[in-house]
């Protein structure tokens, strides 16, 4: 960076220089010429007034002159000539300037001799007697200007080159010093500093990124704490009814169970126990899906209400064996979602609310259909939450009573697939529960 501004202000500076240099000598140039040319108008009138009074014994007075002065009739011939022989200049007829004044009274013209490198200036001037009166003057082009002056200029140039070189090293080295010194781990620390008030923007920006990545960061040590738990609570999990499945089974391959009412018993452990592994395994792969944001799954328009009807069927027998009650109230009430996990959502509420009320109790599902959204209330009157556990119950295998889940069964992940299922629907959950008289589960879709 320093390299390109030490770059474009060294560029900058001689382009300015050569700019300046150029224009200057133009301007100078121009002017001198027109002082020559109003000191030669000036000359011109003196001596055209001096022949007309004293004819040509005028020049047999003058003396030497930083002009050349020639004589000329009206058709062109040349009577006097201070530089050169009159008898062997050629006419003069077709020169502009003598042409002019002629017609005018008065002419101008200059020629550039591009071998001697020299501009000659002319002016003419008609005299009573009708003859003409030329004065000429030779100044030097630009171009041999130059040339004349070119080993002080050349030192000009260098010491400006050298002056622009310096200058431009300094003007860098100063820009970028302060960014240079930027506290790039604290960007807003340099806000009462900084030289640059234009780059508090980009400071705000770093500020905003370090606490994203701050976050971010945070958010990867949580993730991979909670992989570690799920990882450790899974395999827990999944050795519990592998170790009794084990030991039945061994019981039965000895022989040591002999009746046949004992082998029923066993076989039926064993069957609890795999469904339990195979309800476990169904919940963390159901899990994992949710956890990637339900990519891949389509979103139609679907009834909340008939998704209820078909969760609570699915579970009546379930329902029955707990002696629980379970209803559903509303009406339809349509909005786009996925099917099966808002099935799941209800399904794990219900089931979960079903495991925890008494005998004899109620399991109320509620849809609503209210302007711009969708709510579903799961409602028992079970055993209730400590409101310390309430933020929680969302963990998995996070478990408020681990004695009585254990009487219930589950797998622990009912409640963390509802909040995964209910975030891939942008929809918000609200828990209110009171110890011995139950718990309302509320879940609200935008429509």
């Amino acid at each position: 960076m320093r390299g390109k501004i030490f770059k474009s202000i060294w560029l900058a500076l001689l382009s300015v220089l050569t700019l300046s240099f150029i224009l200057i000598t133009g301007l100078l140039y121009t002017h001198f010429t027109n002082e020559q040319l109003d000191q030669l108008r000036s000359e011109t009138k003196l001596v055209a007034q001096s022949l007309a009074m004293d004819g040509k014994h005028y020049f047999d007075t003058l003396g030497e002159t930083d002009f050349r002065i020639t004589w000329i009739t009206a058709d062109g011939t040349i009577l006097y000539d201070n530089e050169v022989d009159s008898s062997v200049m050629e006419n003069h007829m077709e020169r502009e300037e003598i042409r002019n004044a002629l017609r005018n009274g008065y002419g101008e013209s200059s020629r550039y001799s591009s071998t001697l490198l020299e501009r000659q200036l002319y002016t003419a001037q008609r005299l009573p007697d009708g003859t003409v009166l030329r004065l000429s003057i030779t100044q030097a082009t630009i171009w041999n200007l130059l040339l004349h002056f070119l080993l002080p200029m050349a030192g000009i140039l260098i010491a400006a080159l050298l002056t622009s070189l310096f200058l431009a090293f300094n003007l860098s080295q100063r820009i970028v010093e302060p960014l240079n010194t930027l506290d790039l781990d604290h960007p807003l620390k340099n806000r009462d500093h900084t030289a640059y008030t234009e780059i508090l923007p980009l400071l705000h920006r770093l500020d905003d990124q370090h606490k994203q990545l701050a976050n971010d960061r945070e958010e990867l040590l949580k993730t991979s704490q909670i992989r570690q738990e799920f990882t450790a609570n899974a395999s827990h999990e999944l050795k519990t009814p592998l170790h009794v499945i084990s030991g039945y089974a061994e019981l039965l391959e000895s022989g040591m169970v002999t009746t046949e009412e004992a082998r029923r018993l066993f076989a039926g452990k064993i069957r609890a126990e795999s469904q339990r592994m195979s309800k476990l395994v169904g919940d963390i792969i159901d899990l994992s899906r949710l956890d990637s944001g339900g990519v891949g799954m389509p979103r139609e328009l679907t009834d909340l209400h008939r998704i209820a009807l078909n969760a609570v069927e699915a579970l009546q027998s379930e329902a029955e064996s707990a002696a629980v009650t379970v209803a559903v109230e509303g009406g339809p009430t349509l909005l786009y979602g996925v099917p099966l996990v808002l099935y799941s959502i209800i399904y794990n509420l219900c089931s979960n609310a079903i495991n925890y009320s008494n005998k004899g109790g109620k399991v109320l599902v509620t849809v609503r259909d209210l302007p711009g959204k969708a709510q579903l209330t799961v409602s028992d009157q079970g055993i209730g939450i400590p409101s310390e556990d309430l933020d929680r119950i969302f963990e998995r295998f996070y478990r408020v009573d681990k004695s009585h889940s254990k009487e219930v069964g589950g797998t622990g992940l009912g409640l963390s697939i509802v909040k995964h299922a209910a975030g891939i629907h942008n929809a918000e959950i609200q828990v209110r529960s009171e110890l011995g008289k139950g718990s309302d589960f509320t879940v609200t879709f935008p429509k």
